[in-house]
């Protein structure tokens, strides 16, 4: 009975530690393969394209990237193969304790079966149960007999049962330790890359300080542009929902704003607050508003990587696609305008309740004003450079005339 209750928790323990250990396992193993996919995207989308005009500031922002992604591969590489250590190492303990309890248990049946051969003529049993000094004590030795022959089955299949176990044991600490040596491997491939890539890093470095200032000029100017588009983009919205609301208002039949509604705020119709609600329900559960892509510029005020004390402010997400992809509608909803840049490039509004999702930087567009949207329609072609030869989307999402962090209402890729 002991024997068997031992056996029973080696299974358990057996399944356990693949359980425990495999859960974590397998999320930085999924970690893997997504940044491993992400390496791919990064030197599809930055570095495949021959650029007409080199900008040593543009390709120091690209390898930046790169280094960034390998750095994280490298992390999760390292977190994945520290598991499989563990998991290694324990499972050989309980390799050996194995081995250990099955070489005890074949010692205790060969001593058995050696007993039982001294005895296991059918007249030494015979005189056994004829030497008994009565009826009951003869059915005690039968009974005997009986479970030592069944006692004598059950340890040889135990033996047998064991002896599997401990071979599944082997083969899977070998395919573990295979695992392994592969991650190794790919760690150090990883390694080799991110130091090709940081030389790189070290000479874009110093092309740029040799022109410092004319980098600084041009980087500047072009915050100074954005900070101007923002400001102009900014009135549009506040103009698009004081004409919105007069609309409303006509509509619901209001004499005067309701007291609560804020300045710059929709008056929201039953219809439209539904929406919104719809809306707020699948924050971070959005789809990207680019089927495949990466994003080379997050959200918010953020240190300049190269020069010290500026700052670049992330009005939403950039992010870089392939060449002639189209933006997508993240949710249902209604275009409230279509702008036009001075360069002729076009970003689209569109509205969901009190909630405004931007697409900026298109070729073309295939909606109009007033259009109804669904989640997922195509909203127009994204504008490729033709000099950085980058396709790049502007994804910015608003509640009424504030600006949210687009990262936490998509999905995490």
């Amino acid at each position: 009975m002991k024997r068997k209750k031992y056996y029973i928790s080696v299974l358990i323990f057996f399944i356990s530690v693949f359980s425990v250990f495999g859960q974590t396992r397998k999320q930085l193993e999924a970690q893997r393969k997504k940044l491993n996919k992400e390496i791919k995207q990064v030197n599809t989308l930055l570095f495949n394209e021959k650029k007409k005009e080199k900008n040593a500031l543009e390709n120091l922002k690209d390898i930046n990237k790169k280094i960034e992604v390998r750095a994280q591969l490298i992390s999760t590489i390292n977190a994945e193969a520290k598991i499989l250590s563990k998991e290694i190492n324990r499972n050989q303990k309980e390799l050996a304790k194995l081995n250990k309890n099955i070489t005890d248990l074949k010692k205790d049946y060969a001593d058995m079966i050696f007993k039982s051969y001294k005895s296991k003529s059918q007249q030494s049993r015979t005189m056994f149960l004829l030497s008994s000094q009565n009826f009951y004590q003869a059915y005690k030795r039968l009974e005997y007999m009986k479970q030592y022959t069944s006692f004598r089955k059950k340890q040889g299949e135990e033996i047998i049962v064991k002896t599997n176990v401990v071979k599944r044991l082997n083969d899977s600490l070998l395919y573990q330790k295979t695992q392994k040596d592969t991650l190794i491997l790919s760690e150090k491939h990883q390694k080799k890359q991110i130091e090709d890539d940081r030389k790189n890093q070290e000479q874009l470095i110093t092309t740029i300080k040799k022109k410092e200032s004319k980098y600084k000029k041009s980087l500047q100017s072009k915050i100074k542009e954005e900070k101007r588009v923002t400001a102009k983009i900014d009135k549009i919205i506040r103009d698009e929902i004081a004409r919105a609301n007069r609309i409303a208002a006509a509509k619901l039949k209001l004499k005067n704003k309701p007291k609560t509604v804020k300045k710059n705020e929709f008056i929201l119709s039953p219809e439209a607050k539904a929406l919104a609600v719809k809306f707020e329900l699948n924050k971070g559960k959005l789809p990207w508003p680019v089927s495949k892509g990466i994003v080379v510029r997050k959200f918010g005020k953020q240190p300049h990587p190269t020069f010290p004390g500026i700052t670049v402010n992330g009005t939403g997400l950039h992010i870089v696609t392939s060449k002639g992809m189209n933006a997508e509608a993240i949710f249902n909803g209604k275009v409230l305008n279509v702008l036009m840049s001075s360069e002729g490039r076009k970003n689209v509004l569109i509205q969901h309740g009190n909630y405004i999702s931007s697409y900026n930087n298109l070729e073309i567009t295939y909606v109009k004003k007033g259009d109804v949207i669904k989640t997922g329609q195509k909203i127009g072609k994204i504008f490729t450079d033709k000099v950085s030869k980058k396709t790049k989307l502007i994804f910015v999402l608003f509640k009424n005339t504030t600006r949210l962090n687009p990262s936490s209402w998509i999905l995490r890729r």
